[in-house]
């Protein structure tokens, strides 16, 4: 025969009944027991790791407290509110996320033309759609500093955006300014956030899709196929003038070099001429007979050098002396 044995909780009501001396009994003992229990479960909480906890004591702020197990006091003398203070939160402005069908995410932007539609400087209309991802620095701030902590942002965050939008050309907000306009718009949403003083911190502003209103957009279209038609001429264009461009240049530097070297050459060959016959005159002076003679015979042996046939005719003789040779040092017969 299996006998049941008695709980844990069992065992300690009977042991404080005892206790008590058995003044408690039947309908005073358990309403006893049952706040007991409620006591035990309402003094303590416990905060997750991506939270943070705001302890109010009868309207009055205690305290922030960071993950982990902690105690307050029960019966709702100390009021618990936990915020995420790690997680990144998103804001949409011009569309919202539906949720996912098919695999594949679904957003709805008919309904929020309001928030999408933006002036741009140059007087003209785009449909910007953006998303901002902030978190929660200070959770007292945050729950306390204004009454409608979201409302808030959305709204410091739309005016900002058109704020910066209206500063762009249309051009601009459609093709290449839009990294500048979300660093923009989180720099300046940030600064009056900290005015404001609300615990929060912008994380990222990005612009999911912006576009011409839907009744320009065709011209829009081709207008922007002729820009980048236009764009790749001028890049084609520029390619072919760096090709050639360079390749004169070269050839110019080439014969410009080849001239200065060419003119050094002759500029040296004239000044060791001129320091030969310095020289030579040098050595005249002192010997003008001997050194006309030397000339003489230097000279003529360069002439003839040159001559692999000649004669030579002397007035005395009445006939011709055909001399042979190659050069004055080749024997003559």
């Amino acid at each position: 025969m299996n006998v049941r044995r008695p709980s844990e909780l069992e065992i300690v009501l009977e042991q404080l009944k005892r206790n008590l001396g058995g003044k408690f009994k039947g309908a005073f003992f358990i309403p006893f027991v049952f706040l007991l229990f409620i006591f035990a479960m309402t003094s303590y909480y416990t905060v997750g790791p991506d939270e943070e906890a705001v302890i109010i004591r009868l309207g009055k702020y205690l305290g922030t407290y960071s993950p982990g197990l902690h105690f307050k006091l029960p019966f709702g003398i100390d009021r618990l509110t936990k915020v995420k203070t790690t997680r990144v939160h998103q804001l949409e402005f011009g569309f919202r996320t539906e949720g996912y069908q098919g695999g594949r995410t679904s957003y709805d932007s008919s309904q929020y033309k309001d928030e999408s539609s933006m002036l741009t400087g140059d007087l003209n209309v785009a449909d910007v759609e953006w998303v901002v991802h902030y978190k929660i620095s200070d959770p007292y701030k945050y729950l306390f500093q204004t009454k409608t902590p979201l409302k808030n942002i959305r709204d410091v965050a739309e005016s900002i955006m058109r704020r910066v939008v209206g500063d762009q050309f249309v051009t601009q907000v459609l093709t290449t300014g839009r990294m500048g306009i979300a660093i923009e718009a989180k720099s300046l949403m940030q600064e009056v956030l900290d005015k404001y003083d609300m615990g929060i911190n912008i994380v990222t502003v990005k612009l999911q899709d912006v576009n011409p209103p839907d009744l320009v957009r065709p011209s829009f279209n081709e207008v922007n196929a002729a820009k980048q038609e236009q764009e790749k001429l001028i890049n084609q264009a520029e390619e072919a003038y760096n090709k050639v461009i360079p390749e004169a240049r070269g050839k110019a530097n080439k014969l410009v070099s080849e001239a200065e070297g060419h003119a050094m050459a002759v500029v040296n060959r004239a000044e060791g001429d001129a320091q030969k016959f310095n020289a030579v005159l040098r050595e005249y002076k002192k010997a003008p007979s001997i050194t006309r003679k030397r000339i003489y015979l230097e000279t003529m042996e360069e002439v003839f050098a040159q001559i692999e046939n000649f004669t030579i005719v002397d007035p005395e003789i009445k006939g011709l002396l055909p001399i042979y040779g190659e050069s004055l040092g080749t024997n003559t017969k």
